[in-house]
């Protein structure tokens, strides 16, 4: 019995030692400027308009150009966002623009670096058929 309890707490030690042994922590790249100072996401829909949210992770010193451009680099909006502001929404107009890509381009003037996100509308149907035996 005593010998059966000891290669149990062998086994386990042996496993958590090899699983300790070959994980690979990952680490944040802290040096250096981060490259994307803003962060766009999508909120949902309001009163079926799209909704996003473009989020300002640094505020100091950091004044921001928007533009919104459609799939022929048409300008559909352009905005000046001072700095202080951490986020700001924007709702697009599905009307006038349908479902064509957009682009949100944001261009930092102190560092003159841009970010883009394209935002594409998917649209599919989706059935779900379901049997269930009662009896």
């Amino acid at each position: 019995m005593k010998t059966l309890i000891n290669t149990r707490i062998v086994a386990i030690a042996l496993v958590a030692a090899l699983t300790v042994a070959f994980t690979t922590p990952v680490l944040a790249n802290t040096t250096g400027e981060n490259p994307q100072p803003v962060e766009l996401k999508y909120l949902g829909q309001y009163k079926n308009q799209p909704v996003f949210e473009l989020s300002f992770k640094s505020t100091e010193d950091a004044d921001f150009t928007v533009i919104i451009r459609d799939d022929q680099d048409n300008i559909v909006y352009k905005d000046f966002i001072k700095s202080g502001t951490t986020s700001k929404k924007y709702m697009l107009n599905t009307e006038e623009l349908g479902d064509i890509p957009v682009n949100f381009e944001i261009t930092s003037r102190k560092t003159d670096k841009t970010v883009v996100y394209k935002v594409n509308k998917n649209t599919r149907t989706v059935e779900d058929v379901v049997v269930n035996q009662i009896k």
